[in-house]
């Protein structure tokens, strides 16, 4: 007996959990670079001004705190369900409060990701919304790729600067 085209079974069902199984671990691993950077930081390098005209960019400590405020606007917009913690100043956080403040959002990105690459029906996270001037994205492969490809983007930024 032939199969609809469409027609989920146990060996897709496998198919999809592995996948989302190495995208989450995918994930991961992005916050766990970060926190390598974070440990191995000359503190001298933290606020050190940009190569450049003055104030034409970030410090490390501005991207840091960009990265996790963007986590945060993501996790307010697209899973208001989950817990998101305190903002950081880029002006005023410290490393130590940085290396913190990562790993809570990254924890809970990975909670979100977690439910938009879900196939249950009842999952929370459906769309994936950047900002309120962009469009919202169903949740899924795409919106992983754009978060994991920003903090990559911003990670090559800090280590140019080594």
């Amino acid at each position: 007996m032939a199969t609809e085209p469409h027609a989920v079974t146990l060996e897709s069902y496998a198919a999809l959990a592995e996948i989302r199984d190495s995208l989450l671990e995918t994930y991961a691993s992005n916050d766990a670079m970060n926190q390598l950077i974070l440990a191995n930081l000359d503190p001298r390098a933290w606020r050190a001004q940009p190569p450049g005209e003055k104030g034409s960019g970030r410090t490390i400590a501005a991207i840091f705190a960009h990265l996790h405020n963007c986590r945060l606007k993501w996790l307010k917009r697209s899973a208001p369900h989950l817990k998101c913690p305190p903002p950081l100043d880029p002006h005023r956080c410290t490393m130590k409060q940085a290396a913190a403040a990562h790993r809570k959002s990254a924890s809970q990105c990975l909670g979100m990701l977690s439910d938009a690459l879900s196939c249950a029906p009842n999952r929370r996270v459906a769309k994936f919304s950047r900002d309120s001037w962009m469009p919202t994205w169903p949740a899924g492969g795409t919106m992983f790729a754009y978060m994991f490809a920003h903090e990559a983007h911003h990670r090559g930024q800090i280590l140019t600067r080594f």
